[in-house]
């Protein structure tokens, strides 16, 4: 990931609804929510919600599809593991005992949804 690319994504999140609606969307993998379910949990306007999806889609974090008439959002979680990768990057300077406490963290994640998310992404 390219620095560019970074300052990008972290301005999309830093935004209170838009990091809301990313962190409910990430608590509903893998099926993800309607935008209108996503608008009435967050108490945000329809058409304020769907800017703020538009954001985030730009930016990676989401990705959408369409099922009838209505748009299902999910969180890109491949894309959260590249941003994360990119702050990890030169951790620690190589001393890989210093983020031990950090890598074990993230290693609560199924890395199967991970996989499942690069490839729907591929397919869209």
């Amino acid at each position: 990931m390219e620095i560019t690319h970074a300052i990008t994504s972290f301005a999309a999140l830093s935004q209170d609804t838009r990091l809301k609606a990313f962190r409910l969307l990430v608590s509903h993998e893998p099926k993800g929510l309607a935008a209108g379910e996503i608008a009435r949990q967050l108490s945000v306007p329809h058409n304020t919600m769907s800017t703020h999806l538009a954001v985030l889609a730009r930016a990676g974090w989401v990705i959408s599809e369409r099922q009838s008439r209505q748009i299902i959002y999910r969180a890109s979680l491949s894309h959260m593991q590249s941003v994360i990768e990119f702050l990890l990057q030169d951790c620690c300077a190589g001393n890989a005992e210093l983020c031990a406490a950090l890598v074990d963290n993230l290693n609560g994640c199924p890395t199967d949804q991970l996989d499942n998310d690069t490839d729907n992404q591929r397919n869209s």
